[in-house]
Formats: C-alpha cells, sequence, structure tokens
C-alpha cells in the first residue's frame, strides 16, 4: 500500500531562490497583543521550524486599531529585535481598501508597498502579494507596478491571491519575471482548487500554494463536522488532533500546499509542526475530502 509522507525540509519558493518551510504563519488574526506578545508568536513559530511569515496591510481593520495594525504589531517586534529578520522569508499583500474595496492601480499598489514598509520597519519584503484582483485594472499596469517593485530594490518577488487561473495567466502574459506563488483558499470544507485549475496550473508552471484557512474557518478543528470527525480519528494514529491533520492533508497533495496557520496562540503554532509526522494512504485522504464534500466522488 503505497502511502504518502511530509517532509520538514524547506523547499524553493517555487521558481523564487528563496528556501522556505512546508508551513507558513499568517497574521489575519494578529490584534490587540503588546511587543512581547507578538514576539512571543513569532518565537512559538520559529521553534515550529516555520520561517514563511505571511501578513498583509488590511490585516486588522475590522479592530479598533484599523487598517495596517497587524503589520505595525508585527513591525514593532522586528524593531525591537533586529536579528529576527535574517531568519524569516517575509510577505505581504496589497490591493484591497474597504470601501472600494479593490485598487491595484499603480499609484495605489506604489504607495500600499511603501506604506507596508513603513508599519514593518523594513527597507524590502521577500514576497509581495496582490491580495484580490481589481477588475478596473489592466492586468498590464499591474504587472509593470510589480516589476517596478522589484526594480526598486524593495520587493524580491511577486505573487498573488484569491486569483483564478485564467486571471493568473493574464498577468503573468504582461511581467518581466515569474510569479513564484499563489494564495488559494484551500482545506476539506473548500476544495474547488482540486476542480478549477488552480493546483494544476501551479504544478505545470512551479508555482508554491500557500493555502489559506486550511481549517475551514476552524471548523475542522471543533469537532463538529464530519471532516473533522475523520480528521481527528487519523490524527490519534500519529498523536495528533484534528487541526493539525488537517495541515498534514493539505500537505500530502503533490502540488507541495504551505498551509498558513492562523492561531494566535503559541502553543497551537508550536503544535503545526507535527503535521509533518502524519502519513496518509490515498484511502484515507480521499475519505476525508468526500467527507468535506458531502458527497462520493465518482
Amino acid at each position: 500500500m503505497t502511502t504518502i509522507r511530509l517532509s520538514r525540509e524547506p523547499r524553493p519558493l517555487g521558481k523564487s531562490d528563496l528556501l522556505v518551510s512546508p508551513i507558513a504563519w499568517g497574521m489575519w488574526r494578529l490584534a490587540g497583543v503588546d511587543t512581547p506578545g507578538v514576539r512571543a508568536l513569532i518565537d512559538a513559530a520559529l521553534e515550529a521550524g516555520i520561517s514563511l511569515f505571511d501578513t498583509a496591510d488590511i490585516y486588522g481593520c475590522d479592530v479598533p486599531a484599523g487598517f495596517g495594525s497587524a503589520e505595525v504589531l508585527f513591525g514593532q517586534a522586528l524593531a525591537e529585535a533586529p536579528d529576527l529578520r535574517s531568519h524569516m522569508v517575509i510577505a505581504t499583500k496589497g490591493g484591497i481598501r474597504p470601501g472600494i474595496p479593490y485598487n491595484s492601480g499603480t499609484d495605489y499598489l506604489t504607495r500600499a508597498l511603501d506604506d507596508s514598509l513603513t508599519r514593518l520597519q523594513v527597507e524590502q519584503v521577500d514576497l509581495y502579494q496582490i491580495h484580490r484582483r481589481d477588475f478596473l485594472t489592466h492586468p498590464q499596469e499591474v504587472a509593470a507596478a510589480l516589476d517596478a517593485m522589484v526594480a526598486s530594490g524593495k520587493v524580491r518577488h511577486v505573487g498573488v491571491s484569491n486569483y483564478s487561473p485564467a486571471e493568473f495567466d493574464a498577468l503573468q502574459a504582461f511581467l518581466g519575471r515569474s510569479i513564484v506563488s499563489t494564495q488559494p483558499e484551500f482545506s476539506p470544507l473548500h476544495s474547488a482548487p482540486l476542480f478549477d485549475g488552480t493546483l494544476d496550473q501551479a504544478m505545470r508552471l512551479d508555482v508554491a500554494v500557500l493555502a489559506w484557512s486550511p481549517l475551514g474557518g476552524g471548523r475542522l478543528a471543533d469537532g463538529s463536522h464530519p471532516a473533522a470527525q475523520a480528521l481527528a480519528a487519523h490524527g490519534q494514529h500519529y498523536e495528533v488532533d484534528a487541526a493539525t491533520a488537517a495541515l498534514a492533508w493539505a500537505m500530502a497533495h503533490p502540488a507541495r500546499i504551505i498551509p498558513i496557520v492562523g492561531s494566535q496562540t503559541p502553543s497551537r503554532i508550536r503544535a503545526a509542526a507535527d503535521a509533518c509526522r502524519v502519513e496518509w494512504t490515498r484511502a484515507q485522504w480521499y475519505e476525508v475530502l468526500q467527507a468535506g464534500m458531502g458527497e462520493t466522488l465518482p
């Protein structure tokens, strides 16, 4: 019986020169903590072997601190301990603005990047991603803005988030460099990337897949959904919980998906490292998929 085993080893971020961990830590819930609290989360991630840190300018817009506040918190921690930067691949995103809602025009993205760098208190980010497609900006203009970011030295590599394969192709056609990553929502409860071409395109072009909400918005951790129950049962064999097994489920796909852990609890972040211990047979993996879909595959 073929068994799918996971690797803890760093891997290239798509076609880039960056090596990243098989799991990332995301900051969409980073809010309401002081610098020591943020540092505790960062330390937990580093202890778990995580080197890819993913944020966005919009993170924090739903809390009193407001737009940009997650980047501010992360930047304050980096400023207090500059040595941390050398252990990280830092990714951020721009292009969503409450009330618009999307803007990928050149002027807007140029300002958004500079504002992110100021909040993060760094001179360069390793990965800059367009957060969502702006339907009113031609992909040629978006590409020119991204190319200029790299040429300026403020960005090392570029990626996209929530892009369809067709939107990806349209942007790539005008870029002077490869898009190195795509960031779709992916979990047993949101399996669309398996069927809409996102993962197939990523494998064909050697693009890194960063999966957001790999726990289905927390529904795979609370035990109520049939997929959560299947994950919990499988995880017991490896002494991990359903949440950790869910990360392993995403990682087992041949696109070598990098799930983004969104927990703001140090112990939960550390537990993510145990996902690499979980193994899968095809039958076990498909059982979880079908439970998440609520239907049997043909």
